[in-house]
């Protein structure tokens, strides 16, 4: 048997701003990042400081048991993503691009929802009738219409007692996973830093703006007709964000058509072998290779045509720098790094046939570090797998548990 989650819970799309105004309570606002990374929210975190209407913060105000979900991404699999509030204070507030719900206490239990929304199920009902080009949302109806298996409340409590127990065992484990991974990752920065800011006598190497490397940088745009969009293997590939996965870019989830790059005058091709970085979003640093020809959305910025460096030198340069350049990133409730500091950011420059030497060195140190690192990534990719067949398995009483 399944109801509707409409039936087991109020559910309150918000339109709360991240603005200060004045004459409005101050509030501490619960934003789109706090709910993706947190599986709780609790009145401990660091939230946004902003003020909100007496009208908002009566509807979106924050209360122990409540689920927030992101309602927007990027992607149509990455929606939905839920956190359960385990303590809240009077002065926190959902925030936009997010919806609450609010169980029924006679229906629901909050937990038990919250791992229906952890579930398969819920991913696969986001997926298939999520709606967008560029960025993909549900809308509230389509989130009020989940089917969520219904079991009486004794029966809610032990899924969610059983879940909360097992999975928890699991997250101890990607926990150390995670530890590893931060380790290696750290060992991986020193070394760039090292051998990209020091020459062979421990000096520090001359700087130069990036705008002396390259005879472009700049980012992309996003078009606006979808008929500019074709999955046709003749449009060319247009790189988002998402995409920007620290490797080699050969495929993406778009493309667009060779009329769009004729109309879109901003919209242009970018060659094999530019360096992109990540200027905004919650993937801001986070950089990429162009292996083929490219155009990108606006939230990229890409390095091309290379005067007297070497990519792979600039390429382990940005990585061992990107933390000082997020820390420069201006804005509020989004941060943002702008085309005018990436051409002003001032990089090492030895010699081109250093240059070289460095990369070649760095290539052997760091495909070590990144074996161990794949290795640890898999792990981490078979526990979560793991995980969410356990939960769907659960939910669903393809499992039953005592």
């Amino acid at each position: 048997m399944t109801a509707p989650l409409w039936a087991l819970a109020d559910i309150r799309t918000s339109n709360v701003d991240k603005k200060s105004r004045d004459g409005e309570p101050a509030v501490r606002l619960v934003n789109y990042t706090d709910v993706y990374y947190n599986q709780t929210i609790s009145s401990d975190m660091t939230l946004m400081e902003a003020t909100a209407s007496s009208d908002h913060i009566a509807r979106f105000g924050v209360q122990v048991n409540d689920i927030i979900i992101t309602k927007d991404s990027e992607s149509p699999d990455d929606i939905g993503v839920p956190s359960l509030v385990i303590d809240a204070s009077d002065d926190m507030v959902c925030a936009y691009h997010l919806s609450l719900l609010r169980p029924d206490p006679k229906h629901g239990n909050a937990r038990y929802l919250y791992w229906v929304l952890e579930s398969d199920l819920a991913k696969r009902h986001w997926f298939t009738t999520s709606f967008g080009v560029t960025r993909y949302a549900i809308l509230s109806g389509t989130i009020a219409r989940l089917g969520v298996p219904y079991y009486d409340f004794p029966t809610q409590k032990r899924i969610a007692d059983y879940l909360d127990r097992e999975t928890g065992e699991i997250d101890a484990m990607l926990a150390k996973m995670d530890e590893l991974t931060e380790t290696l990752e750290a060992r991986r920065v020193s070394a760039i830093q090292r051998a990209t800011q020091l020459d062979p006598d421990g000096q520090r190497w001359s700087t130069v703006p990036t705008a002396h490397l390259f005879g472009s940088i700049g980012s992309g745009t996003t078009p606006k007709d979808p008929s500019h969009y074709t999955e046709s293997a003749d449009g060319v590939p247009w790189v988002t964000t998402s995409e920007l996965r620290e490797t080699l870019i050969t495929e993406t989830t778009k493309r667009v058509t060779p009329g769009a790059i004729a109309a879109v005058s901003s919209l242009r091709v970018h060659p094999a072998g530019s360096i992109l970085i990540a200027m905004y979003g919650a993937t801001i640093g986070r950089l990429g290779t162009l292996g083929v020809d490219a155009t990108m959305n606006q939230a990229c910025c890409a390095f091309s045509d290379p005067q007297g460096v070497d990519m792979r030198f600039f390429y382990y340069t940005l990585w061992g720098q990107r933390d000082d350049i997020i820390l420069l990133a201006v804005g509020g409730g989004q941060p943002n790094i702008s085309q005018t500091m990436l051409r002003r950011w001032r990089v090492p420059c030895p010699p081109l046939d250093e240059q070289r030497r460095i990369a070649d060195h760095l290539d052997e140190v760091t495909g070590k570090i990144d074996q161990m690192l794949a290795k640890t990534a898999e792990l981490k990719a078979l526990l979560i797998e793991r995980r969410a067949a356990l939960i769907t398995d659960v939910v669903t009483g393809k499992k039953q548990v005592s």
